[in-house]
């Protein structure tokens, strides 16, 4: 794509679905685990077909749509302590191309355009990612998975998700999770755990609320990408966050007054 072009594109993308939509330019990070279904373990074609039907949700309000996966469900390379970091954060980098496959194959068969693209080359299975390519092909309309993170041993899936979300422009970075947004602690164990509606990143890092990684946290930060933590499997989450109602959990730069010192999530 021309230079100029690539940049009006850049420029008018916010143009693009206005349909009541808060959002126009979505990177949607995805666990591994979303699509492991029941044994959570593997790739579930059942659960495939589910989160494929929430990206395609997006799609049809003419959102443009950027999906980063992890990998969990087939490898994590941190708790393989007899290969060394690198070569186990590369493993999870196949491992993260394994799921966008699967997930550009369900997205096909639901009437999609989808292009994988990757930041390790291997031009037999996806195309290499470009920047530009990305932003044209969203631009037409296009899903575009994005796999093997950053190309780079020691950065998680969180950071590439992050990172690919300032490249490419997006107005937001939503997370879809199992949990409905960031909680004072972990609600599976603390019945009393209160969630909140929004949150500076100052008030989230000071109470170390772990929204993402470090590293893909502070880069939200120091860009200025909102962050939405959002419940994958709620009826509408993903949807209703684009267009911009109080669903989930909003990190951005704002403090949220009404918090004042916000705890510090308990560590076990």
């Amino acid at each position: 794509m021309a230079e100029g072009a690539a940049a009006e594109g850049s420029a008018n993308h916010r143009s693009f679905g206005q349909g009541g939509l808060r959002y126009h330019r979505v990177l949607l990070k995805l666990s591994g685990e979303a699509l492991a279904g029941p044994s959570g373990f593997g790739i579930d074609p059942d659960a495939v077909a589910f989160v494929a039907g929430k990206v395609n949700e997006l799609a049809a309000l003419d959102v443009q749509v950027a999906v980063v996966l992890g990998a969990g469900n087939i490898w994590r390379g941190a708790h393989a302590h007899s290969i060394d970091r690198s070569t186990a954060d590369q493993m999870g980098m196949l491992a993260t191309v394994m799921n966008c496959l699967a997930l550009q194959n369900a997205l096909e068969h639901l009437g999609q355009t989808v292009r994988v693209q990757t930041a390790i080359e291997m031009a037999a299975v996806a195309e290499a990612y470009i920047r530009r390519r990305a932003i044209h092909q969203m631009e037409k309309g296009y899903i575009v998975v994005l796999g093997a993170g950053t190309g780079n041993p020691y950065f998680t899936t969180d950071t590439a998700a992050a990172l690919r979300a300032m490249e490419l422009e997006c107005d937001v970075l939503i997370k879809a999770t199992k949990v409905d947004g960031i909680y004072s602690a972990d609600p599976a164990k603390d019945p009393t755990a209160v969630r909140y509606d929004h949150l500076s990143y100052r008030q989230a890092l000071d109470a170390d609320l772990r929204v993402m990684d470090l590293t893909a946290f502070t880069l939200c930060q120091e860009n200025d990408m909102p962050i939405i933590v959002v419940d994958l499997w709620s009826a509408a989450g993903i949807t209703d966050a684009v267009r911009g109602a109080a669903v989930g959990t909003r990190v951005d730069a704002v403090d949220n007054p009404s918090l004042g010192a916000v705890p510090a999530l308990a560590v076990p």
